[in-house]
Parts: C-alpha cells; structure tokens; sequence
C-alpha cells in the first residue's frame, strides 16, 4: 500500500506547476529585456534569461476582452461570437448587454483542461470573460478565485461601493472584501499564498494583472523612484515596477518553497499598449491597443521551463496566445488529441528545434469591420473606409512601406484568406452601436 502511495505521489510530483503570468496594456518596449532604459524590470529580465524570448508574440485580438477569451480557450474567440470588447457602448444583437456578455458556458477553458490531469487550479485578479454568475472562475475550471468579474478598476481600496458591482474585489464566489494596500501586491501576496498551500501537487495558476492598465494609480514610493519623468509616463513607470516588483515576489517564493526547478513561467500581455492612455511605449512598432498594427496585436512573450527550454534563447517565427493552452496542457501530461478544438499548437517541439517548420502559417485577426492576415513574412490589414495596406514584417517592422500597389495579387489572396476565414466565424453576440468606428487612432504619428 505504501509503495503504491508513494509511486502516486511521484507521479504527481514529476508533473510541472505552471504559472502564466498576464499584464494589462503594457507597452512592447516598457520592458528591460525589450531594450528598456527608463523601465525598471529587473526579475522579468532575470525570467527572461532562464528561459525562451518569443520575438514575434501575438495576441488574437487587439483589445482586452476578446484577447483573454481567445487566450482562455485556445481558439479564435470569433468562433464563438467574442468578437468585440464586452464593455458598456456595445450591444448585442439577441438583447443582452453588461453581464451577459461572456465565454458561452459550452466552451472549454484553460482550466477546464488542467484539472482533467488533476491540477489544482486558481484565477487571480482581472476575469473580464463575463459579469453574471454563471461565467464566474470558479464555474469555468477555477478552484479558487481571487480578483474582480470586470475590465478595470481602482488599485487602491474602495472607501465607498464602486460605481460598477465587477469592479468589487470578490474572493471565490460571493465575498466581497476590499484588499488592503496596492492591489499588484496583494493579487502576488494572494497567489504566493495558494502556491504555499498546493506546495506537494501539481498547481495551475492564471495570475492576471490589471497593471499597467488605467486608472493611473501608483504607489507614492514607487514614484519617487523616478524623478527625472513626468505625468503619466512617470505613473506607467511606477506602475510597472510594481508590476515587476509582483512578479519577483512569486519568484522568490517558488524558489524558497523548492519549487522553481519544477515550475513553468509564462509572462506576456493582452494587446498592444494603448499610448494615448497610459503612456505606454510600442516602439519600435506602429500601431496601439484596438488596431492591427503590430502595435496592437504583438506583445511581450517570455517562457521558463528548467531542463525543458534552453537559456537566454530566443524564438523567431511568429507565435499566437492562442498555443498556450495546447502547449501548457501537453506539458502537464495532456494528449492534445483530447482536446475539443483549438486553433492553437503545442510549441515545445518548435521551442526545442525538433521541428523546424513554422508553428503557424497564417494567424487572423479581426475587429468589427476591420480585419488582418499574416502568411508568413507578408501581412495585410483591411480597412471598411479605405485600401487595404500590405507589409512585409521581415523587412518592416515599423510597417512604414505599404506594398499594396507593388503586388497586387499579393493583396487579392490576402484579402480571399479573411474573406474565407470569415466563413468560419459565428456571428458576434454583441456589437458597437455605431456600424463603423473612426478610424483615425490606427496610425501614431510618434512612430511615424
């Protein structure tokens, strides 16, 4: 009996803990590991030199709500009507608006997946999947849950109730208490905690971060720390060092609990940094969160995996979110065979050269009437008020050169591929009120 216990245990011991970090509208260059000087980093840099640097991270969409559905899930969050950011201003077409405005509850996540290999689970900090109680964490694959149902809020304690019930800090379901201090602090204080209690099995941990997302709320002593800037770029600074600080603390702690050797880190961010905002940095990319420069849709991606994934190693070809969860399910022992449909791919055997193909030959996305292709090097974004533009990545990063004129039947197989990936898309749950956006925040002219 002793023998079979303890072969048990050893079998849960050699599964992996995985820990997939996730920050809010950070901007691509606000990091030290991106090249940095103003940004104080230093434990993510650190990450970033145990583990793989994807240079070419995508997210599925450019704003927050549809990114995190499409990262949940594993699949183009259009396939199931996640089109459109789920906040007030949109509408949706069967009636629903606000909280109803979720990953159907027919949808896998993430989570779901974890605990079927027997992952203890746990969410903590910004949800924005769905409002009303039946897309709560604790019923979409989550154990425990700690953090708020909406997109944003305060860093600081409520004195007085919020102006919306998602922005209240709720632990598991239905106990709503303030937390005490900086909120990126306590969201880490809170994840450490649970890592301490799940110390002797497999966890799974999903520690979603609203840093560096607005309100511009920052500590008084992280602002001091940068007295030549100012406004809100100083703020953004502040805010990210907390950010960073957070992540070191979970650091630490995997390492004194003996956990480190045996845990996979993922860091990376929902969508390009909104600069107008936050004051966040994409250069050198064009583009900002909500349009499909890659500003918008390329992010900050790092990788840690002891003994699995090579040191300071970069990775080239494009990756998406959406191979998170292929990739993190095989990893803690999953057939990806078993999984009901995604749009994503298992990355290890790319990471680690056994197959030197490319992970994905084309990657979409889409935004309203807006939409975008990339087939290998080539991208093409189309406009619902103008030409659609043509870049090549490889030789334009800064997507300064549109090629559209020059090859124009380039232009006509990118725009068919949308057009029939479109056909495989449900129709959005929800929608802007409006039937067209403005379109004049797709190009900055700090980058032009």
């Amino acid at each position: 009996m002793f023998v079979i216990l303890f072969q048990l245990q050893l079998s849960a011991q050699s599964k992996p803990n995985i820990i997939l970090i996730l920050s809010d509208d950070a901007g691509y260059a606000d990091f030290g590991f991106h090249g940095s000087k103003v940004m104080k980093t230093p434990n993510l840099d650190k990450l970033a030199k145990e583990g793989v640097k994807f240079n070419q991270g995508y997210v599925s969409a450019s704003t927050c709500g549809p990114s995190r559905a499409g990262l949940i899930t594993g699949r183009y969050q259009q396939k199931f009507g996640f089109g459109e950011n789920n906040v007030p201003g949109f509408m949706s077409s069967s009636g629903f608006t606000g909280d109803d405005m979720g990953i159907p509850t027919n949808e896998l996540t993430i989570g779901d997946y974890m605990k079927t290999l027997d992952y203890k689970t746990a969410f903590y900090g910004k949800w924005h999947l769905g409002g009303a109680d039946r897309f709560h964490p604790l019923k979409r694959g989550f154990d425990e849950f700690y953090g708020f149902r909406g997109g944003a809020r305060s860093y600081f304690p409520y004195l007085d109730l919020p102006k919306s019930h998602l922005d209240k800090m709720e632990r598991n379901f239905g106990n709503f208490e303030e937390h005490k201090g900086y909120l990126t602090d306590a969201l880490a204080k809170n994840a450490i905690s649970f890592i301490k209690e799940n110390k002797n099995e497999p966890f799974f941990v999903v520690m979603s971060f609203n840093a560096v997302h607005t309100p511009m709320d920052a500590d008084k002593k992280d602002l001091k720390k940068f007295p030549k800037l100012t406004d809100n770029r100083k703020t953004v600074a502040a805010m990210t060092l907390a950010l960073d600080r957070a992540c070191g603390n979970i650091f630490k702690a995997l390492k004194k609990l003996k956990l480190d050797k045996n845990t996979i880190i993922v860091f990376t961010n929902d969508n390009g940094g909104p600069s107008d905002k936050n004051a966040s940095d994409n250069a050198p990319l064009s583009g900002t969160k909500s349009n499909h420069l890659e500003g918008g849709i390329r992010v900050p991606f790092l990788m840690k995996w002891p003994g699995k994934i090579a040191k300071n190693s970069n990775y080239e070809y494009p990756i998406s979110t959406l191979d998170l969860l292929p990739t993190l399910f095989a990893a803690g022992g999953g057939d990806i065979n078993n999984i009901k449909e995604t749009d994503g791919v298992d990355l290890m055997p790319y990471i680690n050269k056994t197959n030197q193909e490319r992970p994905h030959k084309t990657l979409f996305w889409k935004k309203d009437v807006r939409a975008a292709v990339r087939e290998d090097d080539w991208k093409l974004i189309r406009f619902g008020d103008r030409p659609a533009e043509l870049y090549n990545i490889a030789e334009d990063i800064a997507e300064h050169n549109n090629l559209a004129s020059k090859y124009p039947e380039k232009v006509k197989n990118l725009y068919k591929q949308i057009y029939e990936w479109e056909l495989t898309l449900e129709r959005p749950l929800w929608h802007l009120k409006q039937e067209f956006e403005k379109y004049d925040v797709d190009r900055m002219d700090k980058y032009r």
